[in-house]
């Protein structure tokens, strides 16, 4: 699979956003080592505490199908026409989640944030240096 196709994967997932408070359809798209990709979408809630970002929808759909690890790649997008067109990036609580799957097959997912015109490549470690993890508990 391409940059290209797991980014189109999670435009599609962006497609099934609920977000009529925000307006801001978020879709992620995550590919692991057996070629499997996940995708997820945000969905907010009017008790807007108990939203959910794309990349944690994702990430629980990985592990409620009984995948621990593999993840090599994540692609972020946004809607288009809003902002200012620069690379949307992990918010602080999905890159930990997004951690936790990694570190649990020991990999660093390049995550690829894409913007209007711009599409940057930042390993997860990069973005959570120094990352809580699993290995801190035992």
């Amino acid at each position: 699979m391409t940059n290209e196709d797991l980014i189109a994967a999670a435009r599609e997932a962006a497609r099934h956003s609920w977000s009529p408070y925000s307006d801001y359809a978020v879709g992620a798209a995550l590919l692991f080592d057996d070629g499997a990709v996940v995708t997820g979408t945000n969905i907010e809630n009017a008790s807007y505490g108990l939203a959910l970002c794309a990349e944690t929808v994702a990430v629980a759909k990985a592990m409620a199908e009984g995948r621990r690890g593999g993840l090599v790649s994540v692609a972020v997008v946004g809607p288009e026409d809003k902002g200012d067109g620069a690379p949307i990036t992990p918010c602080g609580r999905c890159r930990q989640v997004l951690n936790e799957i990694a570190q649990l097959g020991a990999t660093d997912p390049e995550i690829l944030c894409v913007g209007g015109d711009e599409v940057r490549t930042v390993q997860l470690s990069a973005l959570l240096p120094h990352a809580f993890g699993p290995a801190h508990l035992d």
